[in-house]
């Protein structure tokens, strides 16, 4: 993963999450879906940046298949959010939905090796 552009986008990722659940949080004075989206957005680039000191193939493997996991999760949230109508901040959404691929790409790598 020394090459990957994925720990950069995954923590561009969680610096947008962040401040779109702080946005949404003070003027829409909504907490459960934006509760729920900051622990799935945070935990993206926790697990990825793990697989940094992951101990086998295995592990490493395994810790981006939660980071996808998470995404998805993330990528639920960010949905709830626009058709509740709390954003209308469709970048956000796509940031996850490309950094999403990148994860299911990088885990087809890691398992056909």
């Amino acid at each position: 993963m020394n090459n990957s552009i994925l720990p950069d986008k995954s923590k561009s990722l969680v610096l947008e999450v962040i401040r779109l659940c702080n946005e949404v949080k003070s003027n829409k004075r909504e907490t459960v879906l934006t509760n729920q989206l900051v622990r799935s957005g945070t935990s993206i680039g926790a697990y990825i940046r793990e697989t940094f000191y992951a101990h086998s193939r295995a592990d490493f493997i395994a810790k981006l298949q939660i980071a996808l996991k998470e995404c998805a999760e993330s990528e639920y949230w960010l949905e709830l959010l626009l058709e509740c109508g709390y954003t209308d901040n469709k970048n956000v959404l796509a940031h996850c939905t490309e950094v999403k691929r990148i994860l299911i790409a990088s885990l087809n790598t890691a398992k056909n090796k």
